[in-house]
């Protein structure tokens, strides 16, 4: 698995599209949110910006390029040759895979924590991070099961775009309206759960143990988007 995400990692710096899609993206977005912070806390919270940013990142850095990556890898056949290597699918999977999701991470801890620093810590740390690794973990499973139906980096390019454009909406209505009104629905839709789990951790007042229950919704999306990558997923082109 190590020499694959080696190789991998390697792959991220010398391909621009993808360099430009998972980190000078999600860095951009960062930059922008945290320096306009004081225009949005004006009609949302401090907890709204992290959620936000945080979506960014894991929507066009890790889901995107996860999308693009496998599809491209298959492609070129690349895929199929590393099935016939000692490493097995989850191995591969796992080793093409490893570099975006730690890449992704640091992003996310970096970026919150310049927010943090500029304007105020978040109420609960321990709640955070779960909440952070949760959409972290749904975005790649449907970046898995998106990749089974995508032919070539470039149809990644229309395959995504129902998902990412769907997710940051959901963030962005729950970030700014709470969940007062119409809670059931906004929790249920993917990246719902997730984005009140954010809200609660960073603007505080809400008990950890109530909060709890809403790393359900976003690990049933996980176990969604696994099951549907095991059935749409694909190691070779189509012919």
């Amino acid at each position: 698995m190590l020499p694959i995400a080696r190789g991998e990692l390697i792959q991220i710096f010398r391909n621009r599209l993808v360099l430009v899609t998972s980190l000078v993206l999600p860095i951009a977005f960062g930059a922008m949110f945290i320096g306009l912070h004081k225009t949005f806390q004006r009609v949302a919270s401090l907890g709204y910006i992290a959620a936000m940013v945080m979506f960014f990142v894991v929507t066009i850095g890790l889901y995107t390029t996860t999308v693009t990556t496998l599809a491209a890898r298959r492609q070129n056949l690349f895929l199929k040759r590393l099935r016939s290597t000692a490493a097995g699918d989850r191995g591969i999977l796992a080793g093409l895979l490893l570099p975006i999701v730690v890449i992704t991470l640091v992003q996310v801890a970096v970026i919150l924590a310049v927010l943090a620093a500029v304007t105020s810590r978040p109420s609960d740390v321990v709640l955070l991070v779960p909440a952070v690794l949760a959409a972290v973990a749904m975005m790649l499973g449907l970046g898995l099961a998106t990749a089974g139906h995508t032919n070539s980096p470039e149809h990644a390019q229309v395959t995504t775009m129902p998902v990412m454009i769907g997710v940051l909406s959901v963030a962005g209505w729950v970030g700014a309206t709470g969940t007062h009104k119409l809670a059931t629905l906004k929790r249920l839709l993917p990246g719902g759960s997730a984005t009140e789990l954010v809200l609660n951790a960073w603007n505080g007042g809400v008990a950890v143990r109530d909060s709890l229950i809403l790393f359900a919704p976003t690990l049933a999306w996980v176990a969604v988007a696994v099951a549907l990558a095991g059935r749409m997923f694909r190691w070779e082109p189509r012919r």
